[in-house]
């Protein structure tokens, strides 16, 4: 009986992972989204929430404006969405790149959705800025190293700061509309 009982707790706790948000702070999470939507971890960076979609700053990466929509459900892909959820989805989405170029004066974004990964669908909204391109190049094989030098050197007291200002900007834009 306690042999089980260990090889369960170990399961549990391998079955999850350790993310380390902007501002230095580590959450034990099997799902950041499902995380997010049951309470486990404070709801932090939230710029707009609809019925099926929560849009937010990135819990890892610290750069202003990189706004990640995710699934309030847990699921992996689009094509699992119910149709209410798909006009949602397009509604949450324009309405998010609309607030980025209108309050944040972002002129360039990606979009990144990928299925290959434990957190359930998402979509990354990653803003590019003039150091950007100048500093790794542009198309999305510079993604990854943008995000790897954010990780190491953005989480400054002033970059954080500008992190927040963005995420109230944001807010106020869509608490406006």
């Amino acid at each position: 009986m306690i042999q089980d009982q260990f090889t369960q707790l170990t399961y549990t706790m391998s079955d999850k992972t350790e993310i380390v948000d902007y501002k230095g702070n580590p959450t034990l999470v099997s799902c950041l989204g499902c995380a997010r939507e049951n309470g486990e971890m404070e709801r932090v960076g939230t710029v707009l929430t609809t019925e099926h979609f929560d849009a937010h700053q990135d819990f890892e990466i610290p750069i202003s404006g990189f706004i990640i929509i995710s699934s309030r459900r847990h699921l992996q892909s689009v094509d699992e969405f119910t149709n209410e959820e798909k006009l949602d989805f397009i509604d949450t989405l324009i309405a998010v790149r609309a607030g980025m170029r209108k309050a944040l004066g972002i002129g360039t974004v990606y979009l990144v959705q990928e299925e290959d990964t434990s957190h359930h669908f998402h979509v990354w909204v990653f803003p590019r800025y003039d150091w950007m391109s100048e500093k790794f190049g542009k198309k999305t094989p510079s993604l990854r190293p943008i995000m790897e030098y954010a990780r190491e050197n953005l989480k400054t007291a002033e970059n954080l700061q500008k992190v927040e200002e963005a995420v109230t900007k944001l807010k106020t834009y869509f608490e406006a509309k």
